[in-house]
């Protein structure tokens, strides 16, 4: 029996905000690249919540993906250089993919995508660029875009793999450390009501993807990891088939820490996705 929620009131903890869809009548929409000539990059509006985030790691134990939708582990991955694309994919894609197998118990996971982002102020994230960190509440897939990115990565087996159980898990790690500046913030999954979460456009060059904004609820609770290491990382559930109560969608965020030293190393960073499969 997990001991997670007697252990929340007595986890150290930090006051901060973080950027919530305000309820629109339209369906958000934000562009992954350049928008056309004339148009926003999104036509959302966020407002920032000041609210408690605590310090994950004293009740690392009783949490799980299952119930929390997210996990913390430690791992120190043999990859040295985290800006070589030939590195990150023959070491650290074959690394995560076991690594997510055996938090999971899955029959397979196939790595399809990463991310490296570091923190520079100021500089607006896009593809195509230097990413930077995401500060706004978010989900990375939705309960339509989770299937159909099997559909598209794996056309052939989709329809056999799509019987079974499937999810979406990231693994993010911080490249250096300690993270005092822009740390991730992960909402427990089980604080999260379906009306919470708003389906929205992620629009590329080639196609139309959908993602989660999420709008405010003060029942919420948040956490990260103080001054995360490289031999850290978070597990996220974006996406999981299954509906019966356990977690589905795990919303998450970069946030401003209030103690960040002047002058704090940026934070980089990098996240890979997987598609998770069990058999039917």
């Amino acid at each position: 029996m997990s001991l997670f929620g007697d252990a929340i009131p007595n986890l150290p903890a930090v006051e901060a905000e973080l950027n919530y869809l305000v309820p629109m009548r339209e369906k958000p929409r934000n562009y992954a690249t350049e928008p056309p000539p004339g148009v926003p990059g999104s036509n959302a509006t966020h407002e920032a919540h000041r609210l408690a985030i605590c310090d994950a790691r004293p009740a690392a134990p009783d949490i799980s993906l299952d119930q929390q939708g997210f996990a913390l582990i430690r791992q120190a991955s043999k990859l040295r250089n985290f800006h070589d694309e030939d590195e990150i994919r023959g070491i650290y894609y074959p690394e995560a993919e076991a690594l997510v197998q055996d938090a999971t118990g899955a029959d397979r996971v196939f790595v399809f995508d990463h991310v490296v982002r570091r923190h520079v102020p100021g500089k607006e994230d896009r593809r195509g660029g230097e990413r930077q960190p995401v500060w706004r509440v978010h989900v990375d897939y939705t309960a339509r875009s989770g299937p159909q990115r099997v559909r598209d990565l794996l056309p052939e087996d989709a329809p056999t793999l799509l019987r079974g159980r499937v999810q979406i898990v990231n693994l993010w790690r911080p490249i250096r450390g300690p993270v005092r500046d822009a740390p991730l913030a992960v909402c427990d999954a089980s604080s999260v009501t379906p009306e919470d979460l708003v389906p929205s456009d992620l629009i590329y060059r080639e196609r139309t993807g959908e993602t989660y904004s999420v709008t405010y609820n003060p029942e919420h609770r948040w956490f990260y990891l103080a001054d995360m290491e490289p031999e850290e990382a978070f597990l996220l559930k974006c996406f999981d088939s299954r509906t019966d109560g356990r977690a589905r969608f795990a919303p998450h965020s970069a946030f401003k820490h209030p103690s960040a030293p002047a002058g704090a190393p940026p934070r980089e960073s990098i996240e890979l996705r997987s598609l998770v499969f069990h058999r039917a």
